[in-house]
């Protein structure tokens, strides 16, 4: 088992570009703007009503209680409390309208990025973990919520509160002011200092919990692999070392809010210093009235509060500017609807498919296919058959379109496929494979995944030809049982019935059959060989099977070495060419006579009786077709 990425030392830095991050912000937030709008509305209102008590101070103290002026007494106590009740309730407003925009907009993007990751290529995912991708979809886009919800309306919020009160303290003291205003822009330099630190720490963080969160779907999804092989401890050991490096990086995160706050604090701790020596005095002078100094000091938490406030507000954006930058990396990978968008439309396929000089890779300069030539015409079925690793399946990737050859083309009724649009190929398409994965839902929804709107008429029908209905029938609740995650429920055999049932179902014209009968005993195989034959009767129908049961009647057989094409014809001619794929027979019929089974094969002699080796006490191999 790997060790996940998580635990291994950080890779270098990438230079993110804020540019692009700002732009997403900035149509997120015209997407909400009606919401934001009245929402700021709100904002104004409340933070307007929110000086009124503070404003009140120097009257009660100066006028009521300094000049007697009782009279003044209950209009002030009354604007005082109608300023509370509005503030708490344009508050309570303004929580709900934002709250609900900020989900409104966390729901969009999670939907635009999951129908993004859906449509990239194959390849993309083959080199990027699910876990990754969940991450981006679910985790990044909840940050969202501080661009067009609260965080921003703060933000603004702050901002407005803090400029009216700054220029009330401008008309009480503009010295003091001026003195307070310098430790203050102090304090904003160390704070934009600190986001140019914690903006890599989040998203390095992001990047982290993906790389953990994938490894942990792997180990719960594969959980029968760990206990079989006794392996909890090393998967215990792997998660410690990812949660360890996620708890580092949000250790130095913390250090670093932290290390703001105690500035924050720091500077307040100054600015009373300060308004206890200069505005002591300027009582003492003359200069100032003592409603005027309580005003003041009011007025200046006003300022501070929001300056500070920029701290936690600014580390939310920040966050959210960081999953933004993250989501636009997967955005700018292409997806296949976007070359979709200048290929040519195939609005029928007949199904003769042809390769023409075909070469693939995985590794540059490591061919895996060299040269590959054939012909199936449509309606016909050609078996592909080689020992493991001879190109068997990266010939049936090319087939769906998973994949592209490195040179050479490959043709679909005389098209070159890379030419035509793989959404109206992929429709004619039907897959058997030899990892049946099956979704947790029910046994019907699974039969009619490719044909959602299929009836249960239909679903019962593709089942009694896949010999599905013989074990739904014993079932509890039928169609409608949970197979669970992956099938899990399900037995193998049981899992590749409804495999078979469902590509029977989607009706295509070019079908793959990939190993499609490996995980049946000879009875069950023997049962859906007759629902075989009527799916691929009529189609263009590719088998890649060790069971010369399945293939003995292919219309052709290529048999595969290294990644090129060594033999081809029907079974007759090539047990009468006496070559490899007699000799691939003449194993397998050794290991018949002998009785040695490989788990989950199940080969019927030919009726030209033992081989060979048999006869004269060849020795035992057991190498599959």
């Amino acid at each position: 088992m790997t060790t996940p990425t998580a635990a291994s030392p950080p890779p270098p830095k990438k230079r993110i570009r804020f540019t692009d991050a700002w732009r997403d912000a900035r149509d997120l937030i015209w997407s909400s703007r009606r919401r934001l709008g009245l929402g700021l509305v709100l904002l104004l209102v409340s933070r307007l009503c929110g000086l009124v008590l503070p404003a009140s101070s120097k009257i009660l103290i100066d006028d009521v209680i300094g000049k007697q002026r009782a009279d003044l007494l209950l209009p002030l106590a009354l604007a005082a409390g109608l300023a509370t009740l509005v503030q708490a309730g344009t508050g309570f407003a303004l929580s709900q309208i934002l709250g609900v925009a900020a989900q409104r907009a966390i729901m969009t993007m999670r939907k635009t990025v999951e129908q993004h990751v859906l449509r990239l290529p194959v390849r993309y995912f083959d080199a990027t973990q699910s876990g990754k991708l969940i991450s981006r979809i679910m985790s990044d886009a909840e940050g969202i919520r501080n661009l067009v919800g609260t965080g921003l309306a703060q933000l603004i919020g702050s901002i407005v509160s803090g400029t009216i009160a700054l220029g009330v303290l401008f008309y009480l003291n503009w010295q003091l002011t001026l003195i307070t205003l310098a430790i203050l822009l102090t304090f904003g330099g160390v704070m934009a200092w600190a986001f140019t630190r914690l903006r890599p720490l989040f998203r390095r963080r992001g990047e982290i919990n993906a790389e953990v969160t994938g490894r942990l779907g792997e180990s719960l999804g594969g959980i029968r692999i760990v206990k079989a092989y006794t392996a909890e401890r090393n998967e215990e050991l792997v998660f410690a070392r990812g949660v360890h490096g996620l708890f580092r990086n949000i250790a130095q995160t913390m250090t670093s809010i932290s290390a703001v706050e105690a500035i924050a604090t720091g500077i307040i701790g100054i600015v009373g210093v300060v308004m206890i020596l200069m505005g002591g005095r300027a009582i003492l002078s003359g200069r100032m009235t003592l409603g005027d100094m309580v005003m003041y000091l009011v007025f200046t938490g006003l300022l501070t509060a929001p300056v500070i406030q920029l701290a936690s507000i600014g580390t939310q954006i920040t966050e959210a500017f960081a999953g933004l930058d993250r989501i636009r990396e997967i955005r700018r990978q292409v997806t296949e609807v976007d070359e979709d968008q200048n290929l040519d439309p195939l609005p029928t396929v007949n199904g003769d498919v042809e390769f023409h000089d075909v070469w693939y890779e995985y590794v540059p300069g490591v061919p895996v296919l060299k040269g590959v030539s054939f012909h199936a015409p449509a309606g016909h079925t050609t078996a592909l058959v080689g020992s493991s690793g001879s190109g068997k399946s990266t010939m049936i990737s090319l087939v769906l379109a998973f994949n592209h050859p490195a040179k050479g083309r490959v043709l679909i009724d005389g098209k070159d496929l890379s030419t035509v649009r793989l959404h109206d190929y992929r429709t004619k398409l039907g897959v058997v494979l030899q990892d049946n994965f099956l979704f947790d839902g029910s046994v019907a929804a699974n039969i009619r995944y490719a044909r959602p709107d299929a009836t249960m008429d239909d679903v019962r029908r593709v089942s009694r030809i896949a010999h599905c209905d013989e074990f739904v029938s014993k079932m509890e609740k039928g169609f409608d049982t949970i197979v669970g995650e992956r099938g899990v429920k399900l037995s193998g055999g049981q899992r590749q019935r409804l495999a078979i049932a469902r590509a029977i179902l989607a009706d295509p014209r070019i079908l793959i059959l990939d190993e499609a009968t490996s995980s049946l005993d000879s009875e069950s195989e023997a049962q859906i060989q007759d629902g075989l034959r009527a799916l691929r009767k009529g189609r263009t129908t590719f088998v890649i099977a060790h069971r010369l049961s399945t293939i003995r009647s292919a219309n052709q057989i290529l048999v595969l070495e290294a990644g090129e094409i060594v033999e081809r014809g029907t079974h007759q001619e090539l047990l009468a060419k006496d070559g490899r794929y007699k000799q691939l027979h003449d194993r397998q019929y050794d290991v018949e006579t002998d009785r040695f089974i490989n788990p989950g094969e199940d080969f019927t002699p030919a009726p030209e009786g033992p081989p060979k080796a048999v006869r004269e006490g060849g020795p035992r191999v057991n190498l599959r077709l």
